[in-house]
């Protein structure tokens, strides 16, 4: 291989990595990855920046307003945004996401009856307004996560997946192995929206971040925290489990921006384990 060929080797490879960070800002335009898009200047008015006819989060960083959305799994070749009424347009590149097949013993969570799919729709009512949600509570200024809990990753996110042989959706967080009765951390500073016993995440905690930023754990064996409970990033939330569909202990975790589930690392700080 000819020293050419590597350079171009190592080019390709930052392109298509999903934890490549152009700035303090994450920014990977990839399906299930995060835009930052300078608007304006930072001026006392906090820009209008819409996605699908809703808002975006809009951050001050270094003295500008920047845009910081999410980017659908199903996105393709681009994405707009409406600034201030102004249409701007935002190129994605494909990702090619692996594939990952999982054998699951209890039959019922990949091919759920008739009382298990009422159940799962009553729980998908509760669980997408939080993700369509848009609160103000968050500061103008950035704040970059820790990781919830300690452990190795055991399942990457936006695996394309199935179960029994199955294709299912694509995996919407990462998984972190941890065993049970580890403790679990709020990764960024939030207000606790939903939590219950969900027929696939099993015993689960939504915090809002504000501005279209949720963060949901799964598979808890504990919960710690009541809805409507005010948490600091670090706070103590619940203990890993095995609940709901799960194979073995672990913590799921999803974060989700202006209703796009998005790669949780790129929100990371930088001295979280990659």
């Amino acid at each position: 291989m000819t020293l050419h060929t590597r350079k171009l080797m190592v080019i390709l490879s930052l392109l298509l990595s999903p934890l490549v960070l152009a700035s303090a800002l994450p920014d990977h335009r990839v399906p299930g990855g995060i835009i930052s898009l300078p608007v304006a200047a930072a001026t006392d008015e906090k820009p209008s920046v819409m996605f699908n006819s809703k808002p975006v989060m809009v951050v001050n960083h270094d003295d500008q307003w920047v845009a910081v959305v999410g980017v659908p799994l199903n996105q393709e070749q681009s994405l707009t945004l409406e600034v201030n009424g102004e249409t701007t347009t935002a190129t994605i590149t494909p990702y090619p996401y692996e594939e990952q097949h999982i054998e699951i013993k209890e039959t019922r969570k990949v091919n759920p009856q008739k009382n298990d799919m009422d159940r799962i729709g009553k729980e998908y009512n509760q669980m997408t307004p939080v993700y369509k949600s848009h609160s103000k509570h968050l500061a103008a200024q950035w704040t970059e996560m820790i990781l919830p809990t300690e452990g190795p990753y055991s399942s990457a996110f936006g695996l394309k997946r199935f179960f029994n042989g199955q294709a299912r959706k694509p995996h919407s967080g990462i998984d972190i192995a941890a065993p049970e009765g580890a403790p679990i951390i709020a990764p960024a500073a939030g207000k606790v929206v939903l939590t219950g016993d969900f027929f696939f995440n099993g015993n689960s905690v939504f915090i809002d971040h504000g501005q279209g930023l949720i963060s949901m754990m799964c598979h808890m064996s504990r919960i710690d925290v009541k809805e409507g409970d005010d948490i600091q990033q670090g706070d103590l939330i619940g203990a890993v489990g095995k609940t709901g569909r799960a194979t073995g202990p672990h913590l799921h975790w999803t974060v989700s921006l202006n209703n796009a589930r998005v790669n949780p690392k790129l929100l990371l700080r930088a001295d979280q384990p990659r």
